[in-house]
């Protein structure tokens, strides 16, 4: 997944715009700070739709299950599991067919040197206050100093 084009990521932004009108979803976010590492995990359920931030970092995401993600110029469907090296400067928008029978899954983990998730979400975007886990309470969170 590479950086996200000016053009392609205004587009992305109005989407995001049009999408936070609708009725929201709550969508639980698992959450692991250990090793210096961020890891964090979204399960979607079929026939939904997530728009990923605007990430500072770069990352790696891992896929399961079948989904669309739309990545540069169009739409990409992945099925299974796939580990994605994904570039800073990008932005995505997730989406489950209605027809799946299971949910799918996105995990994205990076290097940080953040004590807290707040830290790490902060590390990882400037759309933090956008987050699902920033709306949620149930959120899984586990932290380890090793």
């Amino acid at each position: 997944m590479c950086a996200t084009s000016d053009e392609t990521l205004a587009k992305l932004i109005t989407v995001q715009s049009e999408l936070l009108k609708l009725p929201q979803i709550d969508v639980h976010t698992d959450h692991v700070l250990h090793g210096g590492i961020y890891t964090r995990t979204i399960r979607m359920k079929p026939g939904t739709y997530v728009m990923g931030a605007h990430y500072k970092v770069p990352t790696t995401v891992i896929l399961a299950g079948n989904l669309w993600a739309y990545v540069g110029q169009g739409w990409k469907q992945f099925s299974g599991y796939n580990v994605i090296p994904a570039s800073k400067g990008r932005k995505q928008l997730f989406a489950t067919p209605y027809e799946n029978t299971e949910e799918a899954m996105i995990t994205m983990s990076f290097r940080t040197d953040a004590k807290t998730v707040e830290q790490a979400e902060n590390e990882m975007t400037d759309e933090a206050e956008l987050l699902m886990s920033r709306q949620s309470d149930g959120d899984t969170v586990t932290i380890s100093g090793e």
